[in-house]
């Protein structure tokens, strides 16, 4: 092998390394845990979904961040402010995809993010307070 190909394999491992590192998963965290977590005031549910989801019900004290807002940079300070730096950040949608997209561009922005796995149906029927206020 030569010493050119060797260095492009070098290369390509380095990078595949940093981006499996930089990778999101869903937190292993019980729903038990995020529930005990936000009472506790260590953690904030955050609902990733679009407003006609969070219109038709939503956690009653999930904060609301879309993540179309996200992605085209449409986030306020007024909405940043509801997640505190110090507490973990918990992101929630319909099925977990779009937990795991928000969750990435929260850690860019400095947050302790764990993605949800579990969608608002299954938030609910593990006994989060469910609202349809708007």
């Amino acid at each position: 092998m030569s010493s050119r190909t060797s260095l492009h394999l070098f290369c390509f491992a380095i990078c595949l390394s940093l981006a499996t590192a930089n990778a999101q998963e869903h937190s292993n965290d019980s729903l038990e845990t995020v529930k005990k977590n936000v009472a506790d005031q260590k953690a904030v549910l955050v609902d990733v979904r679009e407003k006609a989801e969070w219109d038709k019900g939503h956690v009653s004290d999930a904060v609301f961040l879309p993540l179309s807002d996200l992605r085209n940079g449409t986030v306020t300070e007024d909405q940043l402010k509801k997640l505190p730096k110090d507490r973990i950040v918990y992101t929630h949608c319909a099925v977990g995809k779009r937990s795991l997209q928000a969750a990435k561009v929260l850690a860019e922005r400095g947050y302790e993010v764990r993605p949800l796995k579990q969608g608002y149906n299954n938030l609910i029927e593990a006994g989060f307070q469910g609202s349809k206020e708007k």
